[in-house]
């Protein structure tokens, strides 16, 4: 059996990308069919130039495959659908399979629409293997846990399979097989928050964990949680971090400090690691607010911690509770204050909307991000991500009337729809006005003293830090405009985030509430 794993292309059009977020979910389904003695090849559609109608026929052209795999989450609709309809397309016609949270959080209306031969719903490691098997000794399909397939013409949907217990078993996921050498190579210090404290930045995408314990209204989580034990991610670190000479690890656990004492310990090993390397090496991780003190963030720090996500959403109690966050306005307050005082950048967002909003919630929300935050926090309107309860809440009450529809053609989209139960559809767009008058008043907007071009695209900078007047420089910067860009860059310093823009956009940026308003009288 020869099998085709396809990473899809995270933007649009036919350039090469190197700026998307490694997937590490097709890298462990990679890993685990190499283990399992199948023959896998995969085709990372980001790193190619040209129509993906071109690309893909070409590699099917050069082998007959006997499956194409895919998968991701339902942003990448478009992608995911380009992609099956080519290969349902193509003389050799291989069976095609698609994984992820795009098949996992709907299955019958995406499965009916996208049409593959299987969807595997919830982790793929262990279904995609005994998919396999079954497939290769024409076995009953129905007793593989975790699948939907089309039975003559009835959609059959198996039993579901348990999460996967021991993730120690697992293989460490494929970065080679998905060319991630290339995104080693080519990543530039602009790309993301993260990724500032270096000007040549080789990133190493972690999980050390899966799920989440916890229920926020819009997320979605399929499995329950579970964790690695630290053994077993300190292996991979030490062995990966050593290989890829990798500067930079980014832990994508939706809440990495669950459990205090390992976060202790693991800052404990991450110094005896950076004791065995000679470059410097910062991570990232994403935290909830609770049990965070100064202590452990000064152990953070120690230990290379660059920069925290926290989940804070909104500074409303009712708004919170409302959100099932179970946090308190205080302790998100205290954590920010002192993971700045600690040295550590802060990424976080306010999401306005949520179904407990009014204009009394947004105001408490407001007050404290223009008093407190200087820019640090994001300012954005809550998404109904499909299968979360604040999406099946928008099914209720009408406002996504199509479910195939709004994954297809709205999701991608910032949508603003008033999913609230005690505001109008002024109000929301009053807090559209409100948010976007406010972001360009108080975020830092800094033009640079110098820029310099060193290579295609590719341009070094001066910038004078607004927070703590130190002048840095960036060697390694993405820009496609010299005259019209802007991206968030964090202070090597002082490690407060401002807007770095050309003079154009600063302007545009300072006068945008006119032009705004402008523009909607022209449409009007």
């Amino acid at each position: 059996m020869k099998i085709l794993l396809i990473v899809p292309r995270y933007k649009p059009g036919d350039k090469v990308n190197y700026n998307y977020h490694f997937p590490l979910g097709l890298a462990y389904i990679s890993a685990v069919i190499k283990k399992s003695g199948f023959e896998v090849d995969c085709l990372n559609l980001n790193y190619i130039r040209g129509t993906i109608n071109d690309i893909l026929n070409k590699k099917l052209d050069s082998k007959l495959y006997d499956f194409v795999c895919t998968g991701g989450n339902t942003l990448l609709y478009q992608t995911i659908e380009t992609i099956l309809n080519i290969v349902k397309n193509h003389k050799s016609k291989p069976k095609s399979i698609i994984g992820g949270p795009i098949i996992t959080s709907e299955p019958e209306v995406i499965f009916k629409a996208l049409n593959p031969d299987f969807g595997v719903i919830g982790e793929g490691e262990e279904t995609i293997i005994d998919l396999f098997k079954c497939i290769e000794k024409n076995k009953d399909l129905n007793k593989v846990q975790g699948i939907i397939y089309k039975q003559e013409n009835n959609i059959i949907i198996t039993s579901k399979r348990k999460s996967i217990t021991n993730l120690d078993s697992l293989p460490w996921p494929d970065f080679d097989g998905l060319e991630g050498e290339k995104q080693f190579e080519h990543i530039c210090t602009n790309y993301n928050y993260y990724l500032n404290s270096t000007d040549y930045p080789r990133v190493y995408t972690l999980l050390s964990s899966r799920s989440c314990p916890f229920q926020c209204t819009f997320c979605y989580h399929y499995d329950t949680y579970r964790k690695r034990s630290l053994n077993n991610v300190m292996d991979e670190l030490v062995t990966n971090v050593k290989k890829y000479k990798i500067n930079i690890i980014v832990i994508y656990d939706e809440c990495f400090a669950t459990d205090k004492e390992r976060l202790y310990e693991f800052c404990k090993r991450l110094k005896n690691l950076k004791q065995e390397i000679s470059w410097d090496l910062k991570w990232s991780c994403q935290l909830r607010v609770e049990g965070i003190d100064s202590y452990i963030l000064k152990e953070m720090k120690e230990s290379g911690c660059d920069e925290i996500s926290y989940g804070f959403e909104s500074f409303s109690p009712i708004v919170l509770k409302s959100m099932k966050k179970n946090i308190k306005p205080e302790q998100i307050d205290y954590v920010f204050k002192e993971t700045l005082k600690a040295g550590i950048g802060v990424q976080a967002n306010f999401i306005f909307g949520d179904i407990a909003e009014t204009n009394e919630t947004i105001k408490e929300t407001l007050d404290y991000w223009k008093n407190n935050c200087k820019g640090q926090i994001s300012l954005g309107y809550i998404q109904p991500y499909p299968n979360s309860q604040i999406y099946q809440h928008c099914l209720t009450k009408g406002l996504i009337k199509d479910k195939l529809e709004f994954i297809k053609n709205d999701l991608s989209k910032e949508l603003w729809l008033n999913m609230t139960n005690k505001m109008s559809d002024k109000d929301i767009k009053q807090l559209k006005k409100e948010m976007i008058i406010s972001f360009s008043k108080y975020v830092k907007f800094v033009v640079p003293k110098s820029i310099k071009r060193m290579q295609k695209n590719i341009y070094s900078m001066d910038v004078k830090c607004p927070f703590c007047n130190q002048i840095i420089k960036y060697k390694n910067c993405y820009i496609n405009n010299k005259w019209n860009y802007g991206f968030k860059m964090t202070c090597r310093n002082c490690h407060m985030r401002s807007y770095i823009v050309s003079f154009l956009r600063k302007v545009a940026y300072r006068y945008y509430p006119q032009i705004r308003a402008i523009r909607d009288i022209l449409n009007s």
